[in-house]
């Protein structure tokens, strides 16, 4: 495929990617469904291997309004003592949204892991734009997400 059409295709989802109604919620977590956050996948496991792992609620906690659901009692105490070492970039929404200024749902399965940070995404389809020039849009989604977060 030339490059050509190669950005020709990446704009047009981009496009409408962007144009479709923006996910915004009273809290600064994304949460899909009952309050649960990435879905019920464990955030520990995001940093311990190539894929990540569902957790349950019976190792379940509360943090920023959203419950987060741990594979392990041990994996729920790693999370409990440093939050924020596990949970993902820009309250889980899509980091590269973030970087064009929109809250956007995502999906947990489209995810990475930079400079030990989890960013997800909306889909796979988006993940590979944002893997094309993921360090501007990471430094982009810095610049808006206190924007945004203050606008909630």
């Amino acid at each position: 495929m030339t490059m050509l059409i190669r950005r020709t295709i990446l704009g047009a989802l981009s496009a409408l990617f962007l144009s479709s109604v923006a996910f915004a919620q009273d809290k600064p977590v994304y949460f899909a469904t009952e309050g649960v956050a990435l879905a019920g996948y464990d955030p520990v496991t995001y940093f311990e291997g190539a894929t990540p792992v569902m957790g349950a609620p019976e190792n379940a906690v509360m943090w920023k309004g959203a419950k987060w659901h741990f594979s392990s009692a041990e994996n729920r105490e790693r999370f409990e003592s440093n939050p924020r070492a596990f949970a993902p970039q820009f309250g889980g929404y899509c980091s590269y949204a973030m970087a064009k200024g929109v809250l956007k749902s995502t999906d947990p399965n489209a995810w990475q892991v930079v400079d030990g940070r989890l960013y997800l995404t909306h889909s796979p389809q988006i993940e590979v734009m944002w893997r094309q020039d993921r360090a501007e849009y990471i430094e982009m989604a810095e610049e808006n997400w206190p924007v945004i977060l203050h606008q909630k």
